[in-house]
């Protein structure tokens, strides 16, 4: 089970971030539905290209840190640098849970850093619209994957802590796993979705479920 929890909290963060990901990503999916061709079905192929773009972004950025993460450990003795790296993977998380709950936008200053590169990347993506093929959904999606996020950037501190490039990887992937079904009905239900993100009480909820997870990642690296 130990070596299961990171990912099963990766997954249930990124699907308790869905109050979160109204605001950050609902413009850009309600632009791309509304941009897509009418058919149900045909439309649904989309949103997954969409997504899975998206995902295999959020997989290669896991890789990176993940591997970052194994050099870090290689220059230190091996169990001080776990319980270290463990141990900023719970205080990102408890942060992010502050900063879900509405309590404490921390997060956001991390979010401006990334602004930069999102800036540089966002006009590639113009390129590709509007989408008529499944493989222009594929790309907008990859780049739509680095648009800057606390959530993201969150998930990215424990793939460090993860200690390994695939294990990185996978961390990402649960995370982006958990944050599909937000994003999928998002593009069939904007408007009610947007009504049901703004609750404080479901912010306070998923808010208070993330500090959960980072108060245990903390005790465990303790």
């Amino acid at each position: 089970m130990e070596f299961w929890f990171p990912f099963i909290t990766a997954f249930l963060t990124g699907l308790l971030g869905g109050v979160h990901c109204v605001g950050m990503c609902g413009g850009i999916v309600g632009a791309l539905t509304l941009g897509l061709p009418a058919g149900g079905a045909q439309r649904f192929g989309f949103q997954l290209a969409y997504n899975l773009g998206r995902l295999l972004s959020y997989a290669l950025a896991g890789a990176v840190m993940g591997g970052l993460g194994l050099l870090l450990a290689e220059a230190a003795p091996v169990y001080y640098a776990q319980r270290v790296l463990l141990g900023a993977a719970g205080v990102f998380m408890v942060l992010l849970g502050l900063y879900l709950g509405g309590w404490w936008p921390v997060l956001t200053r991390l979010e401006r850093l990334g602004g930069g590169l999102w800036g540089r990347i966002e006009p590639l993506g113009r390129r590709f619209l509007p989408v008529r093929r499944w493989y222009q959904a594929l790309v907008v999606g990859v780049l739509w994957g680095w648009i800057p996020c606390g959530l993201v950037y969150t998930m990215l501190v424990n793939a460090v802590a993860m200690g390994g490039a695939l294990e990185g990887a996978a961390l990402l992937l649960a995370f982006g796993l958990g944050t599909l079904p937000n994003l999928l009905v998002m593009g069939a239900l904007a408007g009610a979705a947007a009504r049901l993100a703004e609750s404080r009480a479901l912010h306070a909820l998923a808010g208070g479920l993330v500090v959960l997870f980072g108060l245990y990642t903390l005790w465990q690296a303790l």
